[in-house]
């Protein structure tokens, strides 16, 4: 007879939670490493270590940079980097403190001043070469840590890696994180395609959301939604990214999917250019475009051709229903990731284009 915890939990539960944690465990091998700054900057300088694709756009502001340095100067701790070996190449590439690294090298070789300084006030205006001599080969030889995951970590081993630390350092987000653990043909489409210029002018997203690549993540859901929510379960990003590990398998066993599915993409983005002439935005003027709209617009519009490939636009019918206070309810951003939600205003579109709603 199975004994109880203190707390309720009998033999069985706790053997199951211990297989559970044992399936979930995920294998990472890797190596614990230390950098001077010299290497650092040298090697970032020479393009040693790889800035991929996934990383964002290098965004800190001047006076982020200046406190980053006020830090090294002042020997305060230093998060460790972590790095990725590239089988391929043998180079590292930077999975977390890019803008970090980038800091450094661009101090180092003279091309930051240092703005006003809190702690070291004495030190504002100076550039590295200004520094004394002791004090420059006190910086350089200082050391960080580094952690190198080697090439036989697993894709979704990375995955949770890249994730985690988005969680705590907010260097990447999901759109991000999935191009940093999943290469390949369809995520190489989703990228060519958030940046068409059809697409770009119905779906605006301001400068913030450009470099955290809101386009891709828009132009990922749009397929993974289309192709069917069997599998969705109220979670966004770990539907996501199974959904693209998936395809990007299958782009690769059939090559023709890609021109199949980027053909998919710009016959929806037309017809929705021509029924709605201001896109995903809430007005004509509006310069965002909310993700729930973007979702019921996009795959509702997909699903209508889909079941009539003959169907005409009608922007002042489609006026209409958009402006009718059943989309805005269906559209409206509170509780939008569970499924009951996303596929009412996916439905609703669906079958307000086809003249079948409800």
């Amino acid at each position: 007879m199975a004994q109880e915890s203190l707390f309720g939990f009998t033999d069985e539960e706790k053997d199951a939670a211990e297989a559970q944690i044992q399936e979930r465990a995920k294998r990472i091998e890797y190596y614990i490493t230390e950098f001077t700054i010299e290497i650092l900057a040298q090697k970032t300088r020479q393009g040693e270590y790889v800035v991929p694709a996934y990383q964002r756009e290098f965004t800190w502001e001047e006076s982020r940079k200046w406190r980053f340095i006020e830090s090294v100067l002042m020997g305060l701790p230093i998060p460790f980097i972590f790095f990725w070996e590239d089988p391929s190449t043998g180079k590292l590439e930077i999975v977390d403190g890019s803008q970090r690294l980038r800091t450094l090298e661009e101090f180092v070789y003279n091309e930051l001043a240092l703005g006003d300084l809190e702690k070291l006030p004495a030190v504002s205006g100076f550039r590295f070469c200004d520094l004394p001599e002791a004090r420059q080969r006190k910086l350089f030889n200082r050391s960080i840590r580094g952690i190198v995951l080697s090439e036989f970590a697993d894709e979704e081993a990375r995955f949770d890696l890249f994730e985690r630390i988005n969680t705590g350092s907010k260097v990447a987000n999901k759109a991000e994180v999935r191009r940093g653990a999943l290469r390949g043909p369809f995520l190489d489409l989703v990228v060519e395609l958030a940046k068409d210029p059809v697409f770009q002018s119905l779906a605006p997203v301001s400068e913030k959301q450009l470099k955290e690549r809101e386009p891709e993540e828009l132009v990922t859901r749009f397929f993974a939604y289309g192709d069917g929510l069997e599998d969705y379960a109220d979670e966004v990003s770990p539907f996501l990214f199974s959904y693209s590990r998936h395809t990007n398998k299958a782009f690769e066993e059939d090559p023709s999917l890609v021109d199949a599915y980027r053909e998919r993409f710009h016959r929806t983005m037309a017809f929705v250019q021509k029924a709605i002439p201001y896109g995903f935005r809430r007005t004509p003027t509006g310069k965002a475009t909310p993700r729930s709209r973007f979702e019921g617009i996009a795959i509702g519009t997909y699903l209508a051709l889909q079941a009539k490939p003959d169907l005409q636009p009608d922007p002042v019918k489609t006026e209409g229903w958009l402006k009718s206070e059943r989309f805005i309810k269906e559209a409206r951003s509170d509780g939008a990731n569970a499924i009951g939600r996303l596929e009412g205003r996916i439905g609703f579109v669906r079958d307000s284009l086809l003249g079948t709603v409800a």
